[in-house]
């Protein structure tokens, strides 16, 4: 099941790929995907290119995937190693309908400070937006562009 699972997603991405984010395999292995989330315009990272590697596991679409990021970002559910705690990648959260292309596209768009992996960030996030955002606008220039 997995396996065909993951292959159509992976045909949906290269024959109609979103606007923010395309993947690939990494030396055809069809469990690991290399994958780059553009910016989301109207955010702090609008501009960036952000690099993942995403790990699906072999229960997947029951399981969900790990996603890591390969860049730094300044976000309250993204810590220094790149890992992501969000929601939506929770087992108990994960809702199997759900697709690769749709994790990308929500990453940067939904953080969840309720719920943070990087508290600090998180309480700037609550407290004082507009630092929480000139913080994360310089940490998407000086690493996630050219």
């Amino acid at each position: 099941m997995a396996s065909k699972r993951i292959l159509k997603e992976l045909t949906q991405l290269w024959e109609d790929p979103p606007s923010s984010c395309s993947a690939g395999l990494v030396a055809e292995d069809i469990f690991h995907w290399q994958a780059t989330i553009m910016g989301p315009p109207d955010t702090p990272y609008a501009g960036g290119v952000f690099p993942v590697t995403i790990y699906l596991p072999q229960e997947y679409p029951f399981r969900p995937p790990k996603v890591v990021f390969r860049t730094k970002v300044f976000h309250p559910n993204i810590n220094s190693h790149g890992s992501i705690c969000l929601d939506i990648l929770l087992a108990e959260h994960w809702n199997p309908a759900w697709t690769i292309s749709k994790v990308l596209c929500s990453i940067l768009t939904d953080p969840n400070p309720d719920d943070p992996l990087v508290p600090e960030i998180a309480y700037m996030y609550k407290t004082d937006r507009s630092k929480y955002e000139a913080t994360a606008r310089f940490w998407t220039q000086k690493y996630a562009m050219g």
